[in-house]
């Protein structure tokens, strides 16, 4: 029987299509793609999400909801366990709706988040992209002078409101106008000014002086750029040679500086130069810098050190190590802790001539008249170390 497509059977038709449809479906959707924020404030950035009721007839549950800017070893890591975010960031989820919300902004924290949430079936893990960007900006103040007056701006990054307001101050006098305009005919030049967002009065620009002198100028407050490491002498470093590591990066305002050692869980110096007076092998290894100010933290690349030295003095090992018999196999072994790797070399006492030049001599049958005192020597291009002698006594069978 061919059934009818009578309104009712659509209608029945439809409900059945949609509830398979939404039924299997997994879905974020952000409440918005793009959010502008003021450095200092808070940022909140909300989604919604959906996940299949069943899977495989097992009923589906939310084990673990988070949102991340990165991934690490192809697997999205938890913004909360990022150093950077620390006791800044607080997801507040219920039901299907979670919220993201930053506080105490950097400009460092401009970003694209996105949110993720796992199930407890193997497979059932989602995140959406393209998440949402972050915008984080400071408010800066453009001076330019013209031939009767100076007029100053009130600039961010954000796309505000055609009709929003703004507050000047002048010497943290708030002043009458709420253009983002402000034109000065006269003015001292010990003369301060600073602005804000009106309803944002609390994450106020950074205070301009001496606008007389900063005529034409750009003022332009920048978290640390990606620091550099020098190390001199940028010849080979030698043990007991002093040496210097300078962290430099470019900020504003200054940078502070912090020199760390990889393996290393404590700082080693919070200046931007660290000083080796009389630097060690131990010290040996991979060293960097960070750099940070008010408006963000930058790490340097590491920069290994790598310290020269003459060769230890040299151990020498017998084998075996227990009564040595005529005819048996016997191995002198010397070794030094040298840096580059040291030549070794085997003399016997009253005996001229070297008996070999490597870290092992072998007696493959050895005699009688081997007994006697051995010594080895270990030199590289920084120097020469002797051993102390050891007694060899061939007991005859």
């Amino acid at each position: 029987k061919i059934l009818s497509c009578s309104p009712m059977f659509s209608i029945l038709f439809l409900f059945i299509v949609l509830h398979f449809v939404v039924k299997d479906v997994w879905d974020v959707t952000y409440t918005s793609t793009q959010v502008c924020a003021f450095k200092g404030a808070t940022a909140e950035i909300r989604c919604t999400f959906r996940y299949p009721s069943t899977i495989n007839g097992i009923n589906t549950r939310v084990v673990q909801k988070f949102w991340f800017i990165r991934d690490e070893n192809n697997e999205p890591v938890d913004l909360k366990t990022e150093s950077e975010y620390k006791n800044r960031v607080q997801y507040q989820c219920k039901n299907n709706d979670c919220t993201l919300r930053i506080t105490d902004l950097r400009e460092s924290d401009s970003a694209e988040y996105k949110f993720r949430f796992i199930t407890n079936d193997p497979r059932g893990k989602y995140s959406d992209v393209p998440g949402v960007t972050l915008t984080v900006t400071d408010k800066i103040i453009f001076i330019n002078s013209y031939s009767n007056w100076t007029e100053l701006t009130c600039h961010n990054n954000c796309q505000l409101p055609d009709q929003s307001s703004y507050i000047w101050y002048r010497n943290g006098h708030k002043l009458s106008s709420d253009e983002q305009y402000l034109q000065l005919n006269t003015f001292d030049s010990a003369d301060s000014f600073h602005c804000a967002v009106k309803g944002y009065e609390q994450f106020p620009s950074p205070t301009v002086y001496n606008v007389f002198f900063l005529e034409y100028k750009f003022l332009k407050f920048d978290a640390p750029k990606l620091p550099s490491v020098s190390v001199s002498p940028s010849a080979e470093i030698v043990e007991g040679s002093s040496v210097t590591l300078t962290c430099s990066s470019d900020a504003n305002p200054a940078a502070s500086y912090t020199w760390y050692k990889e393996d290393v869980i404590n700082p080693l110096i919070y200046q931007n130069q660290h000083f080796f007076f009389s630097i060690l092998p131990s010290d040996s290894g991979k060293y960097y810098c960070t750099a940070d100010n008010d408006l963000g933290q930058k790490r340097s690349e590491s920069r290994t050190i790598d310290v020269k030295y003459a060769p230890k003095l040299p151990s020498v090992s017998v084998s075996p190590s227990a009564e040595i018999v005529e005819g048996s196999s016997v191995n002198l072994t010397c070794s030094s802790d040298a840096n580059p790797a040291a030549s070794y070399t085997w003399y016997k006492e009253d005996v001229i001539n070297p008996l070999s030049y490597q870290n092992q001599h072998v007696f493959s049958s050895i005699l009688p008249s081997d007994s006697g005192k051995y010594y080895c020597t270990a030199d590289n291009d920084l120097g020469q170390n002797r051993s102390e002698s050891r007694t060899i006594d061939v007991k005859c069978e």
